[in-house]
């Protein structure tokens, strides 16, 4: 089945292009939001050939379909007319009643959680592009350095390419997010970029210095400062920003509208944003920086070991409930403040812990001849490697409970590794053995083996306690 095939058979199952509110991918999955939750055959959506599971959230479907795949089966949706955008407004009151209804179930954490993932997962494919960039930007530099490559000529253009390019993104991340932000709450999109540009603007620190909230022998801890509060002063702004343009919108009259709403939008929330947002969102992001610092940036290793351990045994967990979006500030926050994130490498080791956990469960399948499962487990573990985990969950570990358990608790040793040699990414983006070039030069091999004691430590833990009667009962 093609991907334009596949395409039209999840429209049909998810009870046609009338049913669906709207549709955007993620790394390895189609989102799909719909009206009428009754209408949708997620049994039969599970069984297609070419998806590998499926996660209900409410009227949400997160249809898993692996790297790549995912992105041009989301494109055939949009070829066939289905929107990126909701389209909460139809001639039928009562499926628009429905609707409201199926969003009113989920709680106001999982709103939170989702919101989050629609203003970043869009953004995801640029981060990787500028991670893998300036990554290889620094190892150039490192090698040179070190007098392997020349300081001049050819590799020199090309190191001063590499790190052109990762910086276009990076250096305006708050940027692109403010834009993002304005498309997810309603506001108009370039005035949430202007937003995310003032963050960064050069004259913070003038009127900054004005209001007396500068610190100029340690610029960092100045309560208003460039850059102070990040990304999230940026999501907070731009949802103000949001609320302001429409109010002014409803009461300026046509014919003046065009002008003054976004010239008041933006005088009213440009204010609130420099005086008031940026310290105060600046407050809770050095906040959470320091709360990381002991957590997992910590100089004892016994900490670092334990926070290891733990954050990647309940990750899978975190992310079969929809929770793992709530890290996705924690990444960017720092990333723009540190430079790199440590807390997506321990991470990346829960689906390693998979892969031990599935050649375990493989080797007693081939002693007690479940062929099917056999099957199943040759076709996922590449997949696995390559850090598409959702083949192994959804069709080995998951189902037979205890496994999803024993591989979590055997990637802990993988995470714990990695988190006592501090491992920095330049990104986030796929695990496995395909992030190895996203993470910082020096860093690349302490990542490699952090990945291969996962494997062990869910090959070892899960050979402990699986059974014979266990894999025959799959």
């Amino acid at each position: 089945m093609n991907n334009s095939e596949l395409a039209a058979k999840i429209v049909i199952l998810v009870g046609g292009a009338s049913n669906v509110i709207k549709a955007a991918n993620c790394m390895t999955r189609c989102r799909v939001t719909v009206k009428d939750v009754s209408l949708v055959k997620e049994a039969e959506l599970k069984a297609s050939e070419g998806v590998l599971g499926v996660v209900a959230d409410g009227n949400a479907f997160q249809i898993v379909l692996g790297p790549g795949k995912a992105k041009k089966v989301t494109d055939e949706l949009m070829a066939m007319g289905i929107s990126a955008v909701a389209d909460t407004v139809t001639g039928d009151w009562q499926k628009n009643k429905d609707a409201v209804k199926q969003g009113q179930k989920q709680s106001s954490f999982k709103k939170a959680l989702r919101t989050i993932a629609e203003i970043f997962i869009p953004l995801i494919p640029a981060i990787i592009a500028a991670g893998l960039f300036n990554g290889f930007g620094s190892l150039i530099s490192t090698l040179q350095g070190q007098h392997v490559l020349a300081e001049d000529g050819f590799w020199k253009a090309v190191q001063l390419m590499f790190t052109l390019i990762g910086g276009a993104f990076l250096s305006y991340f708050v940027i692109y997010a403010g834009i993002n932000s304005a498309k997810v709450f309603g506001a108009t999109e370039a005035l949430g970029g202007m937003l995310g540009a003032i963050s960064i603007g050069s004259n913070i620190v003038g009127l900054s210095t004005m209001m007396g909230l500068y610190n100029k022998d340690v610029p960092l801890n100045s309560i208003l400062t460039t850059g102070k509060g990040g990304l999230i002063g940026v999501i907070i702004g731009v949802w103000i920003l949001a609320k302001i343009e429409k109010f002014l919108r409803k009461r300026i009259p046509d014919v003046l509208d065009l002008i003054v709403t976004p010239f008041l939008t933006m005088l009213i929330t440009g204010t609130l944003f420099v005086f008031i947002i940026m310290p105060f969102a600046g407050f809770v992001s050095d906040g959470l920086i320091k709360v990381l610092s002991l957590i997992i940036n910590s100089p004892n290793p016994v900490v670092n070991v334990i926070s290891g351990y733990i954050l990647s045994a309940v990750f899978l967990p975190m992310v079969l409930l929809g929770l793992h979006h709530g890290l996705i500030p924690i990444y960017a926050v720092q990333l723009q403040v540190q430079g790199g994130v440590s807390l997506f490498p321990v991470l990346a080791m829960a689906g390693a812990g998979q892969v031990g956990a599935a050649i375990a469960i493989y080797i007693v399948a081939k002693k007690v001849k479940n062929d099917r499962l056999k099957k199943v487990i040759t076709g996922a573990l590449p997949a696995g490697f390559l850090g598409v985990g959702e083949p192994l969950i959804y069709g080995v570990t998951l189902p037979m409970f205890k496994p999803f358990i024993t591989a979590g608790l055997g990637a802990g040793f993988g995470g714990a590794y990695v988190m006592m040699t501090h491992v920095l990414a330049n990104a986030w983006g796929p695990s496995g053995l395909v992030a190895i070039p996203i993470m910082k030069p020096e860093c690349m091999v302490n990542y490699f083996l952090g990945l291969i004691i996962a494997y062990i430590g869910g090959f070892i833990v899960t050979k402990i306690f699986i059974t014979e009667k266990d894999v025959l009962a799959v």
